[in-house]
């Protein structure tokens, strides 16, 4: 035992010397059980806790009065004995005196998620419970390791009706629901439960589990959720479960509810309803409600080989006009990521996006709220479906490493948008970053993300690194890049991985050692700046001489003015900076050469002056 031990400590610091990424002492342990391994693969000995959510939800609109009845299964995956388990009361981010960091209303303050009954295993255990914030702990019977436990819960709260930080009341009449049911924390290998309070910046945490719920709410009233609606036509009008049946066909959109269905009051049963869903293998169940929203739905084919289909559906306010287009732009995101990027099959079977007060994902769903700028609307709309591969398809801890998935969703944001209008030249977030790069409110990407907020917590979760992420596109060429990150998600879809298992698994999958730059962008201190030295000109040779200043590498892109008053521009990807930090880079020109001057969409410079060279 003592001698495997050591064997497993030489190996990791063997591979850590050679890989030069830091490997936190916390994370050690993990390669040393075999639940990671130094490739990027799971390990040989990885495991993940699960469970199965059977909800009754109650919600009632004049009131906003959330109440609900839920039956939980909780597999002990681990190889440890769990002597109580702890939930997660996201509610609570609105309860008097709870720790917070988003902007509440005194009106919206509540008493928080009352829990008015749980059972473990049948036994009352409504009193051993403990609150803290956004966390409850129960004290529970010892859980070994492949074994269950059955949790009974009974829970109400009011939703908040102003102050809407992903859900709450949009209108009288709309109401996006998530975040809603006392959930069970995510246990993994790294940190054990995740304990982490929510306080309304960092997102969130939760194991892939399976989903059946009924939604009650009275009539008229419409409910788009996560999952499968198993009954239809139980509780929507005849003709509008036709036109949906046919927008799951159509590749055009199809008006499922329309303005005059609302007006004749022909859209739900003449009664309370309950709607019906189920879903598996998904880290959370959301639903949105309305009784006056209309809805737009077609379909896309995601998958050529086996022809399936995803439905697109957008159900939005009729006096929002910018709306009436998010269906096109939506569709056009599912199809993109489906054959461009990622290229990789949409893999659920539908996405909604309700019109609501904010702009944030779920699994299958999106909040977004109405804008002036068709521009925006587009790079709102890519940016939150993207969500779908990052985190919800591959399951990362968006509360430690917010960049793990917003960044991909940047990312997709800035190459997603200029595909569906092509004047797009999305760059958000790249002039924050070069305002404050090397910065005291510039840390290193890796930086827990819960231990930050405010201006750290935007550079590092969105440009910073999408941008990582786009310059290692650009060194690797798309057919490579993509291959490596096909490879990271067939290791880790539907799994919890780790900043480490990301790089190991690109290095692994494209075939190459990149923890130079990793190790500089991702772990490193420094910034984007790049400086033009000379430039000189010899017959039809010119040499542009470039200093990596801020120690950052990012690409060189010089446009350069010739003496007809046309323009060129000449790149180099990342890779000049692997060894060394002046480049000289040398190409052909037959004309005079009058001016340089560095710089590009995604190309970042916190000292712009020293950017451009005149030549005399």
């Amino acid at each position: 035992m003592k001698i495997c031990l050591l064997a497993g400590i030489a190996s990791l610091l063997l591979c850590e010397a050679k890989a030069q990424l830091p490997v936190p002492r916390n994370i050690q342990p993990a390669y040393l059980k075999g639940t990671r391994t130094t490739d990027g693969r799971p390990g040989p000995r990885y495991w993940q806790n699960r469970a199965d959510y059977a909800i009754d939800v109650h919600f009632t609109p004049a009131t906003r009065k959330v109440s609900g009845a839920e039956e939980i299964t909780y597999f002990n995956n681990s190889t440890d004995t769990l002597k109580q388990v702890v939930f997660k009361l996201y509610p609570n981010l609105y309860r008097k005196g709870a720790e917070r960091d988003a902007k509440i209303l005194p009106q919206d303050v509540t008493d928080g998620v009352n829990i008015t009954r749980l059972l473990v295993n049948g036994e009352d255990r409504t009193k051993a419970i403990r609150v803290e914030g956004t966390n409850m702990t129960v004290r529970t019977p010892a859980l070994k390791p492949g074994d269950t436990l059955h949790f009974t819960v009974d829970f109400i709260y009011t939703l908040n009706e102003r102050s809407h930080n992903r859900t709450g009341q949009v209108d009288t009449g709309a109401h996006f629901i998530a975040y809603f049911f006392p959930r069970i924390a995510v246990y993994d290998d790294i940190d054990g439960w995740n304990r982490i309070p929510y306080t309304g910046t960092q997102e969130f945490y939760n194991d892939f589990c399976r989903f059946k719920a009924a939604v009650t709410v009275p009539a008229g009233y419409v409910v788009w959720a996560t999952g499968t609606l198993k009954n239809a036509t139980e509780v929507l009008a005849k003709p509008i479960c036709d036109r949906l049946a046919a927008a799951e066909k159509s590749d055009t959109a199809i008006e499922v509810i329309r303005h005059q269905d609302i007006a004749d009051n022909a859209v739900t049963a003449a009664r309370e309803n309950t709607w019906h869903f189920e879903a598996d293998e998904v880290t959370d169940f959301v639903f949105a409600t309305s009784n006056h929203y209309i809805w737009k739905a077609c379909s896309v084919e995601v998958d050529a080989a086996t022809r399936r289909r995803t439905r697109v559906d957008v159900a939005f306010n009729p006096q929002h006009k910018d709306f009436y287009e998010v269906i096109d732009y939506s569709r056009k995101t599912v199809e993109a990521m489906s054959y461009v990027f990622p290229k990789w099959p949409f893999p659920y079977e539908h996405e909604t996006i309700f019109d609501g007060l904010d702009q944030m994902e779920y699994p299958m769903m999106v909040n977004d709220n109405p804008l002036d700028s068709k521009e925006a609307t587009i790079e709102l709309t890519d940016h939150e479906i993207f969500h779908t591969m990052f985190p919800f398809y591959m399951g990362t801890n968006e509360t430690k490493y917010a960049w793990m998935d917003e960044g991909w969703a940047t990312l997709g944001e800035w190459l997603i948008s200029p595909m569906i209008d092509s004047t797009i030249k999305d760059d958000y977030g790249i002039g924050p970053y070069s305002m404050d790069g090397g910065t005291e409110q510039d840390m290193p990407v890796v930086t827990p993300s819960s231990l930050i907020k405010g201006t750290p917590y935007f550079l590092n979760a969105y440009a910073k690194p999408a941008m990582g992420y786009l310059y290692v596109k650009e060194m690797l060429g798309d057919s490579l890049f993509l291959q490596a990150l096909h490879y990271y998600i067939k290791q880790w879809h539907g799994k919890h991985p780790i900043p480490q298992d990301f790089f190991n698994c690109m290095n692994t999958g494209a075939g190459r050692n990149m923890d130079w730059f990793w190790k500089r962008w991702f772990f490193d201190n420094g910034y984007a700046d790049l400086t033009v030295n000379k430039v000189t000109q010899k017959k039809d040779k010119v040499t542009i001489t470039v200093t990596n200043t801020g120690g950052k590498p990012v690409p060189v892109s010089a446009t350069v003015y010739l003496a007809d008053g046309s323009t060129r521009t000449v790149q180099r990807d990342i890779s000049v900076w692997e060894k060394q930090q002046v480049v000289n880079i040398a190409f052909a020109e037959k004309q005079k050469v009058t001016k340089v001057v560095l710089g590009g969409l995604h190309v970042p410079d916190s000292q712009p002056a020293d950017n451009t060279f005149t030549l005399p």
